[in-house]
This record gives C-alpha cells, sequence and structure tokens, in this order.
C-alpha cells in the first residue's frame, strides 16, 4: 500500500476528525473508502459502456425513415 500527502484546510480537518471519531473510525480509514469507491465508480461506468457498445455493434436494428408527425404521436 502506498503512502500519500494531502493538505486540507484547518476548518475541514477539524470536522473531518469529528465525523471519523463519531463513526468511530479513523480519516485515513475514510479517505481510503472514498478513494476505492471513486476507483470502484469509475470502473464500474467503464463496464457499462464497454457493455452498451458491444450490444450496439451486434445490434441488427435498421430505423427507417421518419414517417410520422408529433399530432400522430400524441393523438387521442
Amino acid at each position: 500500500m502506498k503512502n500519500i500527502t494531502l493538505s486540507v484546510d484547518e476548518d475541514v480537518l477539524a470536522k473531518v476528525r469529528q465525523i471519523a471519531a463519531d463513526q468511530k473510525t479513523t480519516i485515513n480509514a475514510l479517505v481510503r473508502d472514498y478513494l476505492t469507491s471513486v476507483a470502484s465508480r469509475e470502473d464500474r461506468w467503464n463496464k457499462a459502456v464497454q457493455q452498451m457498445e458491444a450490444l450496439a455493434a451486434k445490434s441488427t436494428m435498421v430505423v427507417g425513415p421518419r414517417n410520422w408527425t408529433r399530432d400522430d404521436v400524441h393523438e387521442r
């Protein structure tokens, strides 16, 4: 595991210290969990995009010309 150094405003650090204490954890754990969730979210997004692109490549759907009007669609 790698170490990193962060610069944080003193007011923010004081608030985060209190949050960490309330949650019975450490600032280090809060930051690690947050960064892990950011990386995981990015991985899920990229995987979803790849799946959509694969589905689009396999698609045999043909869209014909638009031969309807707005009134046709909203006809009551």
